[in-house]
């Protein structure tokens, strides 16, 4: 051991990394039984995107972007694949009543309103064409 007057050749002390934390032989808290419902619905909620989008209902969201996308089809005349939010977004809701912590109830009612849109503007931009061509 060096004397308190002479310099010391060891480097400084480094700060442990977190990985270096798991070697520790300190105990853990315990978690109880009710800690963990408790925990998987606060994970539910703090998920990366805040709970915005349902991953984990895939047919609500394939609903909801179908329906978005689908409004720039229909002004071009193909709005019956409004038929296809529709579709996924009553598949979605089932799949959110059945399992309500998979969430995307809002992404499947909004697929399908926006596709009853979709094909409502193809069913009167077909009136359309039928009454031009009968009063012509």
């Amino acid at each position: 051991m060096p004397e308190p007057d002479e310099p010391d050749d060891r480097p400084p002390p480094r700060a442990r990394r977190r990985d270096e934390w798991d070697d520790d032989d300190r105990p853990r808290r315990r978690r109880r039984d009710d800690d963990d419902d408790e925990s998987e619905a606060r994970r539910a909620r703090t998920d990366g995107t805040g709970g915005l989008i349902p991953y984990k209902n895939g047919k609500a969201l394939a609903a909801y972007y179908c329906g978005v996308f689908g409004l720039i089809s229909c002004f071009i005349g193909l709005g019956i694949f409004g038929v296809v939010p529709i579709v996924l977004g009553v598949l979605g809701l089932k799949h959110a009543r059945k399992f309500p912590e998979t969430s995307g109830t809002a992404h499947a009612i909004t697929g399908i309103v926006l596709g009853v849109i979709e094909v409502l503007t193809f069913l009167t931009l077909v009136g359309f064409f039928i009454y031009a061509a009968i009063t012509k």
